[in-house]
Parts: C-alpha cells; sequence; structure tokens
C-alpha cells in the first residue's frame, strides 16, 4: 500500500462533497453514520477507551494486522479505492475546490458525461462485489461466502451502512430509476463474457473476483446481486426511497433539473469517492476492534 493506515484514517477530510453527501443521506438511516476521521480519535470513538498507553497499544496491533499481507486488510482497501478511482475524471479536482458552495450543476454538463444503463447497471452491481469480497478479506472467509455476507447484512451499521444506502441511493436509484434492481438483473442476464472484459471497473478487480474465467466471474456477479435483491428492496420500501426524495435530500448542495437525474449521477461519480472514505472508515473500526481483542 502506497500509505500506512494510521495515516489514511488521519487524512480523511471533515468536509467537502463526499461528506456533504454522506450527510444528506442521514435521512435513510438516522443518526447512523458519524464521520470519525483521526486513528487516534477513530481508537477512543471505538474503544471509549482513555488510557494513552493502552491507545498505543491498540493503535500498534491494528498497524501491525494491517500489514501482514497474510490477512485481508490491505485487499480489502485496494477494492474500496479502486471501485471509487475508476469511476473518476479530471473534472474531480475542479469540482473539488467547489466545497462549500451550493453548486448549480448546468455548468458542468459539458464535461461530465452520463453512462449508459447498461455500463450503470454493470458498475452498481461490481460496486456490489467489491463489497461481498472486501467483507469476505475483512473477515477472513472464502471471498465466494454469499450466504455469509447476505446475513451481515442485517448487522451493517455506521459507515457500513451508509456505504450501501449511499450505492442504493446513488448509484442505483438516481441513475437508473425506481425500477433499478429490476433492470440490473436484466441488463447481467444480456451481458456476454466479452462485454464485461471491456467494463474499466471490472478490469480493476477482476483478479479478485472468484471464478476461473469472465465467464464464471459473471455469473458470480450475478449471483451476487440476485442474494441482495430483498435486503436492497426491503432498504427502499421501508424508507419509501424514490429518485425524487434522494434528490430533494441532496438539494442542500447541490441543484439539478428532475429531467437531468442521469447527469447528477455522473457528477456524483466524478465529485465524490464515498466507497474509500466509508471503506476506510470500516476498515480502520474492524482493525481496532480486533486489535483490542487480542492485546
Amino acid at each position: 500500500m502506497s500509505k500506512p493506515i494510521f495515516e489514511l484514517v488521519d487524512q480523511l477530510p471533515t468536509s467537502g462533497l463526499t461528506v456533504s453527501m454522506l450527510n444528506a443521506l442521514d435521512f435513510v438511516a438516522p443518526g447512523e453514520w458519524q464521520n470519525t476521521v483521526g486513528f487516534v480519535n477513530t481508537i477512543k470513538t471505538v474503544t471509549g477507551e482513555t488510557d494513552e498507553s493502552l491507545i498505543q497499544q491498540i493503535g500498534e496491533r491494528a498497524i501491525y494486522l494491517f500489514n501482514d499481507r497474510s490477512q485481508g486488510y490491505q485487499t480489502a482497501l485496494w477494492l474500496y479505492q479502486t471501485v471509487d478511482n475508476t469511476d473518476k475524471a479530471l473534472g474531480a479536482a475542479a469540482l473539488a475546490n467547489k466545497v462549500g458552495e451550493k453548486l448549480p450543476l448546468l455548468g458542468f454538463l459539458n464535461s461530465v458525461t452520463p453512462k449508459p444503463d447498461k455500463a450503470q447497471t454493470i458498475d452498481l452491481c461490481l460496486k456490489l462485489v467489491a463489497e461481498l469480497v472486501a467483507f469476505c478479506q475483512i473477515n477472513g472467509i472464502p471471498g465466494d461466502s454469499i450466504g455469509d455476507f447476505v446475513s451481515s447484512l442485517g448487522e451493517y451499521s455506521g459507515e457500513s451502512l451508509i456505504r450501501m444506502v449511499a450505492l442504493v441511493c446513488v448509484d442505483g436509484l438516481i441513475p437508473l430509476g425506481p425500477d433499478f434492481i429490476n433492470k440490473a438483473i436484466s441488463a447481467l442476464s444480456q451481458t456476454n463474457p466479452q462485454e464485461l472484459e471491456k467494463n474499466s471497473t471490472f478490469q480493476g478487480i477482476k483478479d479478485v473476483i472468484p471464478g476461473g474465467n469472465a465467464g464464471s466471474k459473471l455469473n458470480f456477479i450475478g449471483q451476487s446481486f440476485d442474494s441482495v435483491k430483498g435486503w436492497m428492496n426491503g432498504l427502499v420500501s421501508s424508507q419509501n426511497l424514490s429518485p425524487q426524495k434522494v434528490v430533494h435530500n441532496l438539494s442542500n448542495f447541490v441543484e439539478i433539473a428532475d429531467d437531468k437525474l442521469d447527469y447528477l449521477a455522473a457528477f456524483l461519480d466524478v465529485a465524490t469517492n464515498y466507497y474509500e472514505h466509508t471503506g476506510t472508515q470500516t476498515l480502520a473500526r474492524r482493525l481496532i476492534e480486533r486489535a483490542v481483542a487480542e492485546i
């Protein structure tokens, strides 16, 4: 990894478009996510510990665990980073400079191009698979443990839950509409291995997706998404979610017309890195919890 885990957690932003977006999605899971940043602060928050020497021991153990390549923590972080980075475009830096303003998007429409529906649905499914594989890596279980992952979703909380909420809202509802689950299943069924190979996100993470070739990996992606559709349907129905409701809550920091939702999705792809941000927080929490148990 290019940076140590403590540095990555220390450098998490306290404000900006990603943080604004995640805060705006609080209405789906009220009070679940707090933007905990800073490695020592995270140790204190997770453990409630105040003894400086014990905090030091926990931190050292967490760093040791992360650096141990026989564990899956580095792979999990790489997954969170990679599925975000493949969405990036050159406009990200310029957009980041607009932090703190209420952004009317019209000025960016000529430089941010929406993905076709099929590409959007494949990326949605691949982000879900990245979550599944990262979960398996963090928990030291086989990467094809779909059942364990689905069972764990009911226990998701905090940064892990808000990441899945954002996946449903930002990568599902906004670009694909209220029928995004069926659209994704349909698109996958009409995708062949050759098409999948052309997807940049798939190219980035294919080596850790279970399956021997693109065809079997495609089957795994389909099985994974199908297994989670019940949880996603439950989230949408329990919160009465719709693209319009999500956009209304995002309108505190960004303005967009209802007929430009695909552009909003493209803008959020470019301007935010919610998978990496919350994934780093999830990883830090799991490392700290394990470190406490082992010292």
